[in-house]
């Protein structure tokens, strides 16, 4: 630890922004915050360090990500930045407003990217292209994030998404890309994706269907099950997708884990250290 780093641990500002911080709102749209953790390799007049994002899913458990991550940030001398998307934003009963990238207004893919924007402007990091990783929810919106940036991406972890948004042109948006032009101003991007190491990442014992198949629902259109039941199956679906529009996957099944985001982050962890080592 530097003497400008025991510094900081005895400011009374200072403190809150290295290590785990305190919780800060967008300066973007204070609806939205972020909460980091600034390892102790973090020098403002060294390299700048690499960037982890964690997307929560619907349980908005952004705080616990980082914390489990705070060990690997150390180690990888990484900085990790998750994002809080509250639920209930204009309807105090929606829980999903995130995950389809457009809501009522509000592009989230802008307010995640301004959020990364903001750390890069505050701290020495590498804001231009980042780790991206979410599960359930958060990855849901990931993979539909990719279609929209991946030249932000330096690698895209996708877990468990139970509603995926298949490279298929004839399939209305969201289960396909029929209508993503309209929806978003833009083209996907699948070109530009084949360039991202992609990881997919689910437990083998996620088999329960009773969140992810439910008509009527507000996340619910025809079309979600085309492509399987569970979660598993359907991640195996988007992983043949990929691949025959020749974006290469690393598929990883943990044993004995159901749906449960903090038993998937080991291979998560691996996968994105393979990137930093280069080995990627």
């Amino acid at each position: 630890m530097t003497a400008n780093d025991v510094a900081a641990l005895r400011h009374p500002t200072a403190f809150y922004s290295v290590g785990a911080t305190t919780v800060f709102a967008s300066q973007f749209d204070q609806r939205f915050s972020y909460c980091l953790y600034v390892p102790t390799a973090h020098d403002p007049e060294g390299d700048p360090v690499p960037l982890v994002v964690l997307q929560h899913g619907t349980g908005r458990r952004g705080p616990q990500y980082r914390d489990r991550f705070a060990e690997w940030a150390e180690q990888h001398g990484a900085l990790v930045l998750a994002p809080l998307f509250p639920a209930g934003i204009g309807d105090p009963d929606d829980l999903h407003n995130f995950k389809f990238i457009r809501y009522r207004g509000i592009r989230f893919d802008d307010v995640l990217l301004s959020m990364v924007d903001e750390v890069g402007d505050r701290f020495n990091v590498a804001a231009d292209r980042f780790l991206l990783h979410g599960f359930s929810g958060g990855g849901q919106f990931v993979h539909r994030f990719a279609y929209l940036h991946p030249q932000r991406l330096r690698g895209l972890s996708i877990g468990a998404p139970g509603r995926i948004t298949y490279i298929d042109p004839d399939s209305p948006w969201w289960t396909g890309l029929k209508g993503f032009e309209e929806e978003f101003g833009c083209p996907p991007r699948i070109e530009e994706l084949r360039d991202v190491p992609v990881q997919m990442v689910v437990g083998d014992a996620d088999v329960e269907t009773w969140e992810i198949n439910n008509p009527g629902d507000s996340n619910w259109m025809d079309g979600a099950d085309a492509h399987g039941t569970t979660r598993v199956e359907r991640l195996q679906a988007l992983r043949a997708n990929f691949e025959a529009n020749g974006i290469t996957v690393r598929f990883d099944v943990v044993p004995g884990v159901g749906h449960s985001p903090m038993d998937v982050l080991a291979p998560v962890k691996d996968f994105f250290a393979t990137i930093l080592s280069g080995q990627e």
